[in-house]
């Protein structure tokens, strides 16, 4: 019995060591896919991208039913020294690392659409004009208004006039506010509280899926 006992005890112990090597190697290579999955995508990006998510803000259901698109944010990629960064408009315009950009989406989910004939357009000089016009709106409020004015700047909005002002390329159409379907109950919810009875129908707009669909841009990621 004792001898049992004792090749009982043995068999647990060896029955235990593999579970748990078991459990690290899976752990370990969960890890190691992680790295690599960040690897081939930094591997992949370029200065100048521009990513697509759906935001989890409290208005990105809104702009999701008056644009009809599931795309509500948008930013510009940058690459400082061997990390990616996304230069964004939320409060305030500033540079977001691209994992807690990627992270702070829905699902973890993005695109990456890039210039076509970005390779003669967004050479260095051109990149750096990029990012001459974008520090004008370092640090500025977030714009819940959506005014055309530079005073306050929301995402799409940053993105279009850093192209439009640094390159003379419209990414994009312009639209009116009007151009939108605002009969959704979450649209006219925000719409009501914003503008009141005053709501600026005329006001000049760029949405995230305008700047998606620009014929200029081609998808290089999908994720």
């Amino acid at each position: 019995m004792k001898r049992i006992l004792i090749v009982l005890g043995i068999t647990t112990l060896i029955i235990i060591g593999y579970l748990e090597l078991n459990k690290y190697q899976n752990k370990n290579n969960i890890s190691n896919k992680i790295i690599n999955q960040e690897s081939n995508l930094k591997f992949e990006l370029q200065n100048g991208d521009i990513i697509f998510q759906t935001s989890k803000s409290r208005q990105s259901k809104a702009i999701q039913f008056a644009t009809k698109s599931k795309y509500s944010h948008v930013g510009i990629i940058y690459k400082n020294g061997n990390d990616f960064y996304v230069y964004e408009a939320v409060q305030p315009v500033k540079l977001t690392p691209l994992n807690n950009w990627i992270n702070r989406g829905k699902n973890g989910k993005y695109v990456v659409k890039r210039l076509i004939n970005a390779h003669n357009i967004l050479t260095a000089e051109n990149l750096k004009k990029m990012k001459s016009i974008g520090n004008t709106f370092k640090n500025k409020n977030y714009d819940i208004y959506f005014d055309w004015s530079d005073k306050e700047i929301y995402c799409s909005e940053l993105v279009w006039k850093i192209y439009k002002r640094a390159l003379n390329i419209e990414i994009g159409k312009l639209e009116k506010l009007k151009d939108f379907d605002l009969t959704n109950p979450e649209v006219e919810k925000i719409i009501k509280k914003r503008y009141g009875n005053n709501i600026p129908l005329n006001e000049t707009v760029i949405s995230p899926v305008s700047i998606f669909n620009s014929e200029n841009l081609k998808i290089v990621i999908s994720k």
